[in-house]
């Protein structure tokens, strides 16, 4: 097989001074933070997706239609096919890394049965258009047929820059003329409920220098927000993202991952037109969301219902939704501006998303998934036994497989290529923008700048950056100062410096052997939530270095009630493993039910209280010793500051 492509193979090729790294010139160690998810991906998860797509009968959907034959019972929801999409996706950037003849023969067996469906016109889909099944494009709302051309799309991208062309561009590429057909000017003015299709033909049109593509995703953002779409009972425009035009919109709102992909393709289109006033509508929609609509883990959705954003202040832990699908396209959208701005506090949200959003989705071994991640569970949920899927998308355990389950396929595809987000390069300069062990040899102006980074980070605070092969000329190294770092210092050849949060830069002409050292201070902090935050008022969370850390029922000890927990936040917080110790505070004995309704006529009397060592595990990690109740925002002690 020629990997020869003339393709850059970067997941996001974004022109202008600042590009993302290639698949190829960055390698996560395998044992570190980074490395070993992508093993257990690359090991375990693309078969485990695989096999419960053909299990419920997802991939026979494109056999039949293949077949030709009437369809009477579909397997699946509309969306289903954007799995085995988005599962190709993951298997292209993945073989793209590394040679592996097994997730070869999957990824051409699955390319085979998709292209057999398609067709003779580029339409690709197994729930409309064919024998027994409604006709294209009679449910623009809720169909999802563009949207589910769209993860085609993107996973075609993913070929072209980490292979070139093959069976799988060729069928995306009718896909996308069909779409221009089907919908530019002139021809059906509508769009589709769940975005989507925009940020693929946008990337499209850069892998393939094909125009027209990206003219179809500007025409689809500029019909968006009109009231196009019609609403069924109980939903609403703002859900499909129609309710607003996009330059006309102060905040992130409706669907969450709708809207963040949406915002991902924006961008791409803005950056490619030099259209700077729709770039600086989304810069202060992602200030305004960020600031007042998420979480403290980085994640995003406040509500169950439709999946998606509150108002401004709307963050109750208990009820979060925070979708790991969200997660993800909230990387998409931070990591589209960080290359577009050279911002700072882009990486920075990604690396807290990444760290407790999207690590947290997966089980250790890759084969069972939140979907759901809130910030406080009540109640401990019960291991999942059942044989088929899990109906439940927030009950509390990972589960390896759900009736909705685009979280599974969307966690393989980002694990498969999360190194090219390690840095990105412009000009005269590598900036390393999110931390973990590994190597980094990137061409920097036709020379290649190769150095190794050994970290145990987030677990421990110091970076050490080695150069391997540098420039005969003088060029510059940046390190990110993450937003949360204080007490940050810098070691370089020319000396030490304390570092303020931000790029720490160090410019020389580099030679074989120089090292650069970032120290950051990982000591377990406390991160008081807004006092405009209604539901988490009277809490605090505890935080360190990158991740959130968050109680679990099974850490306390004997005769404390997991609802009775306080935090001490006068004590000090001390780190212990990848966790922390703080001070707990516990009636010392049970409080009495208030009586018929749990409200008194008089201000309780001040209880008795008990002290105890209260461990914090980093959230990503809770539920990894089975069900238990969690919370991330801790009630504190009628003494602490702040209550």
């Amino acid at each position: 097989m020629s990997t020869e492509t003339k393709h850059p193979r970067v997941p996001v090729d974004a022109p202008g001074p600042r590009r993302g790294l290639q698949i190829g010139e960055a390698a996560w160690d395998p044992e570190g933070f980074w490395g070993r998810r992508q093993e257990t991906n690359a090991a375990h998860t693309f078969e485990h997706c695989a096999s419960w797509m053909e299990r419920l009968g997802w991939l026979e959907n494109f056999d039949r239609v293949a077949r030709g034959e009437s369809t009477v019972e579909r397997a699946g929801w509309e969306f289903a096919d954007s799995e085995v999409y988005k599962l190709l996706e993951g298997l292209a950037w993945e073989l793209g890394r590394r040679a592996n003849p097994r997730l070869q023969a999957l990824y051409d067996s699955l390319v085979a049965r998709i292209g057999a469906a398609q067709a003779p016109d580029g339409y690709q889909g197994t729930a409309f258009g064919h024998p027994g099944l409604p006709p294209r494009y009679s449910n623009m709302s809720e169909g999802h047929e563009l949207y589910n051309m769209g993860h085609l799309i993107q996973a075609a991208v993913a070929r072209l820059r980490t292979y070139g062309d093959d069976a799988l561009v060729q069928v995306a590429r009718r896909a996308a003329d069909h779409v221009c057909r089907e919908f530019g000017e002139g021809a059906r003015a509508t769009l589709c409920g769940h975005p989507e299709i925009e940020v693929a033909l946008a990337e499209f049109a850069r892998a393939t220098g094909e125009e027209r593509y990206r003219e179809q995703a500007r025409i689809f953002l500029e019909r968006r927000g009109r009231g196009t779409l019609p609403v069924r009972v109980l939903l609403s425009a703002e859900y499909f993202q129609d309710d607003t035009p996009i330059r006309e919109a102060d905040v992130l709102r409706g669907h969450a991952v709708r809207a963040l992909y949406l915002s991902a393709g924006a961008v791409d289109v803005a950056v490619d037109t030099g259209d700077d006033d729709l770039l600086g509508a989304l810069r202060r929609q992602w200030d305004r969301t960020v600031a007042r609509r998420t979480f403290v883990t980085g994640g995003m959705g406040s509500r169950h219902q439709d999946e998606g954003f509150g108002e401004d202040w709307e963050l109750p832990p208990d009820r979060a939704y925070c979708e790991t699908c969200a997660g993800i396209a909230s990387v998409m959208f931070s990591w589209r501006l960080l290359l577009a701005t050279g911002e700072a506090k882009y990486a920075d949200l990604i690396e807290r998303t990444l760290h407790n959003v999207v690590a947290t989705g997966p089980s250790e071994d890759g084969r069972a998934f939140f979907y759901a991640n809130p910030l406080h569970v009540r109640v401990a949920g019960h291991e999942y036994a059942g044989e088929g899927v899990n109906m439940r998308a927030e009950g509390g355990v990972r589960a390896p497989w759900f009736d909705v389950s685009c979280c599974p396929t969307n966690v393989s595809r980002t694990f498969a290529s999360t190194q090219a987000y390690a840095a990105f390069v412009d000009a005269d300069a590598l900036t390393l923008s999110l931390y973990g062990a590994g190597r980094i040899a990137a061409d920097l102006g036709g020379e290649t700048f190769e150095v190794r980074v050994d970290t145990a980070y987030p677990v421990e605070g110091r970076v050490e950056v080695t150069v391997e092969r540098a420039p005969a000329r003088e060029v510059a190294l940046r390190l990110r100062v993450p937003g949360w770092a204080a007490d940050a210092r810098g070691t370089s050849p020319a000396g030490e410096v304390a570092l303020a949060p931000g790029w720490w830069e160090v410019t020389r002409a580099f030679a074989p052997g120089d090292r650069v050292v970032l120290d950051l201070d990982l000591s377990p902090r406390l991160a008081w939530p807004d006092s405009r935050i209604d539901a988490q008022r009277g809490t605090v969370a505890v935080t360190r270095g990158p991740l959130v850390l968050c109680v679990e029922s099974t850490d306390l000890p004997d005769g404390v009630a997991f609802e009775d927990v306080l935090l001490d936040a006068a004590a000090p917080l001390r780190a212990h493993g990848d966790g922390a110790i703080a001070a707990g505070l516990a009636p010392a004995s049970a409080p009495d039910d208030a009586g018929v309704l749990p409200f008194t006529a008089e201000a309780p009397a001040a209880a008795e209280l008990r002290a105890f060592e209260l461990p914090l595990v980093p959230y990503h990690r809770w539920g990894a010793r089975g069900p238990a109740q969690m919370r991330v925002m801790i009630p504190l002690a009628p003494t602490a500051p702040g209550t």
